[in-house]
């Protein structure tokens, strides 16, 4: 089923299986809220709005700003290069797309969008699947006709728990973590960070703070260091045939949430923390957020920087990618959410079955969600 709605300020396209209730938005292609139904507990909704829709800010216009939820796709991902005549995380997520078609057969549900001219000349085509009885959006993003060295991404945002603390946030194995290389928020204009700038850290339980004399912060577990908004990129192990995963289990919602990747496309996951730290309009200190950002990317700093010799790029990370004239890229991507038993804390291991994913954390309570994870590595559905 495929309606047209406006949906907190957005017209959204608004795709529903037995089990999950997904909008995106016709500008920018944002998805949410996606509301999941878990076996035993009422309805989840994972995915951060932001709190000026409705409200007029003519600053936003022609931004990914503008309509702020949820998970989008960047092309490129970060900063604005003039030479490519593209926003800030690209006109992907900031600009009108189309409908491709809609289709429902054999238990899955399909929305097919597309946008032309989306970086220079390339189009992009992105396919939303629904399986009946899975609590699982997969996505895949197919672009063609690029031609040259540009970074990309999904950007997903996650809303936080009103408990301190409440959320705990937990990667694949770690090969490389570091903060901002730069001031990532400016008290010229009204941002604060609590993290060192440039900084390496091994454990997001230990992140060094800028504060002289202060302990490590602990980024593995939010909301927390409320008044601040920082930036820190993780690079994950490849372990050939295996995705990585990115998890935030919600002990308040008595859920997680977890995305699947092939690291080989997305190396890196860029965690930006929001805890009303921004207070320019229209942030206005009231935005709390958790952006989880599987990226090919040197931080948010664009192409032109992720092409340069960099701290990830030495290290061995894919921090952009080549697009050769006349080949096509498809980058699958899926994220869903899971029941979790009493006591379950930071997932430490994710692994895929035939039947699904298993995730467990460090006392071995075992969570299972159907899924259908080879989609990553381009099976089809």
């Amino acid at each position: 089923m495929l309606t047209e709605e406006t949906v907190l300020g957005q017209m959204s396209w608004v795709m529903r299986s037995k089990t999950v209730n997904m909008s995106l938005t016709q500008v920018g292609s944002q998805m949410a809220p996606v509301y999941f139904d878990l076996p035993g507990q009422p309805r989840v909704q994972p995915y951060h709005i932001s709190p000026w829709q409705g409200e007029d800010h003519a600053c936003l216009d022609g931004r990914s700003e503008g309509p702020l939820r949820g998970d989008f796709f960047c092309l490129p991902f970060g900063a604005s290069d003039p030479d490519d005549e593209a926003p800030a995380h690209g006109k992907t997520a900031s600009r009108l797309w189309s409908l491709g078609g809609h289709r429902c057969g054999k238990g899955v549900h399909e929305l097919d969008i597309r946008l032309e001219n989306a970086l220079k000349s390339a189009g992009v085509r992105r396919q939303f699947f629904l399986i009946e009885d899975h609590t699982i959006v997969y996505d895949r993003t197919t672009i063609s006709g690029l031609t040259g060295a540009y970074t990309l991404g999904h950007h997903a945002i996650l809303s936080l728990p009103s408990r301190d603390s409440a959320l705990l946030l937990s990667t694949s194995k770690q090969m490389l973590g570091m903060t901002c290389p730069t001031l990532f928020a400016s008290p010229a204009i009204a941002e604060y960070q609590s993290l060192a700038v440039g900084a390496s850290f091994e454990e997001l339980s230990s992140v060094p703070s800028i504060f002289k004399g202060t302990s490590d912060a602990n980024c593995s577990v939010f909301p927390e260091r409320r008044g601040f908004t920082d930036l820190l990129q993780i690079a994950v192990d490849v372990e050939k045939g295996k995705p990585a995963w990115t998890a935030a289990v919600n002990t308040e919602g008595s859920y997680l949430w977890f995305s699947l990747r092939n690291p080989s496309l997305l190396p890196s996951t860029i965690v930006w923390i929001d805890n009303r730290g921004r207070h320019q309009p229209p942030w206005s200190g009231r935005n709390c957020s958790l952006g989880l950002e599987d990226t090919c990317s040197f931080f948010d700093k664009g192409s032109k920087a992720s092409r340069q010799p960099n701290a990830f790029s030495k290290a061995g990370v894919k921090t952009i990618h080549n697009f050769e004239e006349g080949s096509t890229m498809c980058i699958p991507y899926l994220q869903g959410v899971a029941p979790i038993p009493p006591n379950f804390s930071h997932v430490r291991s994710a692994v895929c079955g035939e039947a699904g994913l298993t995730l467990a954390d460090s006392a071995g309570r075992e969570v299972f969600c159907a899924a259908r994870t080879q989609f990553v590595f381009g099976e089809e559905l």
